[in-house]
């Protein structure tokens, strides 16, 4: 057995309000306890986006009934809502920006994205879905603004040099890569099919190495929890995005056995930096007890997510959580939930 502290993921889409049909705050929570995060945060793309102060107090009224972790929201904008911004920046643990199509397909161009730099106060990142066509000119854009700046999960090559680059100029850029894009290529899409779907879509086994090769420059790993119903993935019109809450440590701690990660690293990634960069509160006594011994096949019957579905299903990994203890009170043990929805607090960030 070890011990590692609660993890922290930094990037989840738990669907409630709006889409709960395939996730609400109870399961996705759950899904994170079981996966050994015990603080997670929400992105604002909801099916009404939360752009407004209304919708951010609405989500936090739901979720402070159902949540078994610890919670964290994300504010949105369009760029319409920039009189808001110094109201919620002590309500939230940064504001998300969509510079891509995504799902909700929330996108700005480079002159609102300017605009939102110059007001948002400084002091909290802004995150950004920026792929490879327009990622050098937002960081530009934000350096330039002075903003300290989040890139979500980088997935090529590309991407990444100037990621890279900005990293070695100075700038003051973070980046996150996903389970999904070090672990499967655009290969692994194929056999998928609509289970594979994602936004930035899998790349190739260069783009994964190239990733696993710089992985110094990486700051965080985040699951970019996306879960879909198994009937939406089969449609005609297939959404983007795959659940990962309950895959990415399992799939860390086997390429930890394989010598291929450090404990301390996937610590780093996964708990040190993400409390740092968004500067989330911790507690001594929260942490995750693992048999890092144990192997098992990762079984879409036996994940906690409301979607019922991984792509890593059928995946042989070395590594189980075990028991998860949230402020010192035992919360999960053996796949059971040991507490009922609301005990998971509501989270801000302190101001750097």
């Amino acid at each position: 057995m070890i011990r590692i502290p609660g993890l922290i993921d930094v990037h989840v889409h738990l669907r409630d309000p709006g889409q709960t049909e395939k996730e609400d705050f109870f399961t996705g929570s759950l899904a994170a306890l079981a996966g050994g995060f015990t603080t997670i945060l929400d992105m604002p793309n909801n099916k009404t986006p939360i752009t407004t102060i209304e919708a951010l107090k609405e989500k936090q009224r739901i979720a402070s009934e159902k949540i078994v972790c610890d919670v964290g929201f994300y504010f949105g904008s369009l760029g319409e809502n920039l009189e808001d911004f110094k109201v919620v920046q002590d309500k939230v643990m940064g504001l998300k920006i969509y510079l891509n199509q995504t799902t909700g397909n929330y996108i700005i161009d480079e002159k609102v994205f300017k605009k939102i730099c110059e007001a948002w106060p400084k002091g909290k990142p802004i995150l950004l879905h920026a792929e490879a066509d327009v990622i050098e000119q937002m960081i530009e854009i934000a350096e330039q603004a002075e903003q300290r700046i989040h890139i979500c999960h980088i997935s090529s090559e590309t991407e990444f040099q100037t990621i890279i680059k900005a990293k070695n100029k100075g700038y003051k850029v973070t980046c996150g890569v996903t389970p999904h894009h070090l672990f499967l290529t655009q290969d692994d899409e194929k056999k998928l099919g609509p289970f594979g779907m994602m936004k930035p879509s899998l790349k190739s086994k260069k783009d994964v190495d190239f990733i696993w090769k710089n992985l110094n420059y990486v700051d965080v790993i985040e699951s970019d929890h996306a879960p879909h119903t198994i009937e939406e993935k089969n449609s005609d019109k297939p959404p983007f995005g795959v659940p990962g809450l309950e895959t990415t440590l399992p799939l860390l701690l086997t390429t930890v056995s394989e010598n291929k990660l450090s404990i301390n690293r996937m610590i780093e990634l996964c708990y040190e930096n993400p409390k740092k960069i968004f500067k989330v509160k911790t507690d001594e006594n929260t942490f995750v007890e693992i048999d890092e011994k144990e192997e098992y096949i990762i079984d879409n019957k036996k994940l906690f997510t409301k979607c019922g579905w991984s792509p890593f299903a059928g995946r042989k990994v070395k590594g189980r959580v075990k028991k998860v203890f949230i402020r010192g009170r035992k919360v999960f043990e053996n796949d059971k939930l040991l507490v009922g929805p609301g005990f998971g607090k509501y989270v801000t960030s302190t101001l750097l």
